[in-house]
Formats: structure tokens, C-alpha cells, sequence
């Protein structure tokens, strides 16, 4: 956990903020060493307490999500705990921006103790596993009362070597735009923090709510390996 929280905490979270405030999102590059995401990807299909998920039986594309269905891993609790601390003050400022009451306690456990009480248990952390003309459509993780509105993800595989296809890719609904879609340029080991949802926008006459998706495209051919950690469960 000292590792992991020294990482975290060295990281440029008012450069992070602004990219996140700007796009919706910020890559952290090389945040997972290759030994890291290798280790987290062999998990898929083949570790204990992991909920197997097709994606075509929830309508959500093809291939496979394995959930962590009782705990998070140690490894990955930490990642969660840390990151949760630096997040919680960017999505309480989005918060008072757009004009909303609900404020996310500093640390994880107790938001973790509200979301419980509150009935949702389910926990939506999974590993992802694409092989090909698989893909993961379009989607938010918004199920529940509590809805933290950042999230983090990683890539375990390596593009070009391990698969082909299968960019993560975001789309931002602005009132009376098209959607703006948008591809992040992840590596193995690379990660990203993204809006689960909504972001506040700076317009002209002040702030106002932009809607944000997430999917995987298709992917060409091998398997990619990914991990998508959220900090509040479903109902």
C-alpha cells in the first residue's frame, strides 16, 4: 500500500485535473510496469471470486468481463484507495459547478459504508477479455443512488504484438452538437482516468452538464487484455 499511495501521490494531479476538465479524461502513461499488467491480465478466467460476464448475453458486445464478484485483489484495493483520495476532490468540485448537493467523503471506506448502506453491493471492477471481431459497446457505469463520476482503466496487453484493433474509445454528447468522438492512445501498462458519465463544461453562460460514453472497438485479430476499476458498486 506505501507503494502504491507514493506512486499515486507522485503523479501531477493539477495537470490531471485540468486534462479531465478539459477532455473527460487524462492517460497516465507507463502507470502499471509491463511485470504489473502482465501479472493483472493473466488473472482473467483463471483466478478465484471472479464473476464471468458474456458480453453478449448483457447486449454490451462480444466477448468476455470477468467481475470481482466478493473482493478486490489486494494490489488492486490499493490502487482503488489511493486513487480515490486525489479523485474525490475533482468530482465534489464538478459537483458544486453543476450546481449539486451530494459531496463524496475524503476516503474511500466511507464512501464505500454509504454506497452499502444504501444497498448496492455489486461490485462493477472487472478484468476484460476481447479476442476477435470482439469489441465492448458503448456504455456508463451509472446503476445506484451513489455514482462516483470518475473511473480507472488499464490496458494489460500490448497493441500491435498481443492484439490489433480493440482503441479505447470515448464519445462527448453536448446539448445541440453531435457527439465528439475521441481515442485514447494506450500501451501495455498504460492507464487512464475517465468521467463515468457527465463533466461540467464551461460555456458561455456558465456550466452545464456534457453526457460521455465509453467502448472498446473491434477488435482485428490476437486478445487484449483490459481491467476498468470503478469506485462504487450497483444495486
Amino acid at each position: 500500500m506505501h507503494t502504491t499511495t507514493h506512486i499515486i501521490d507522485r503523479l501531477d494531479w493539477p495537470g490531471i485535473a485540468a486534462q479531465l476538465d478539459a477532455e473527460g479524461y487524462a492517460v497516465l502513461p507507463g502507470l502499471l510496469t509491463r511485470e504489473q499488467a502482465r501479472t493483472l491480465g493473466q488473472r482473467a478466467g483463471h483466478a478465484e471470486g471472479v464473476r464471468r460476464e458474456s458480453l453478449a448475453s448483457s447486449g454490451l458486445g462480444q466477448g468476455d468481463l470477468f467481475y470481482f464478484a466478493e473482493r478486490l485483489p489486494l494490489s488492486l484495493a490499493a490502487w482503488q484507495e489511493a486513487l480515490y483520495h486525489h479523485l474525490a476532490p475533482i468530482a465534489n468540485r464538478w459537483n458544486t459547478a453543476l450546481d449539486v448537493a451530494y459531496r463524496y467523503p475524503a476516503g474511500l471506506p466511507e464512501f464505500l459504508e454509504r454506497i452499502h448502506q444504501a444497498g448496492q453491493r455489486r461490485r462493477q471492477s472487472n478484468l476484460s477479455r476481447l479476442g476477435e471481431d470482439d469489441y465492448l459497446a458503448l456504455h456508463q457505469r451509472i446503476d445506484g443512488e451513489h455514482v462516483f463520476p470518475l473511473q480507472w482503466v488499464a490496458l494489460l496487453s500490448e497493441p500491435g504484438k498481443d492484439f490489433t484493433g480493440g482503441e479505447f474509445v470515448m464519445t462527448e454528447q453536448r446539448p445541440r452538437m453531435q457527439s465528439r468522438p475521441m481515442v485514447l492512445p494506450l500501451k501495455l501498462g498504460d492507464a487512464a482516468i475517465i468521467a463515468t458519465a457527465q463533466r461540467p463544461f464551461k460555456g458561455s453562460k456558465g456550466y452545464y452538464r456534457v453526457n460521455l460514453k465509453h467502448a472498446i472497438s473491434r477488435v482485428r485479430g490476437g486478445e487484449r487484455l483490459g481491467l476498468e476499476l470503478s469506485f462504487h458498486d450497483a444495486p
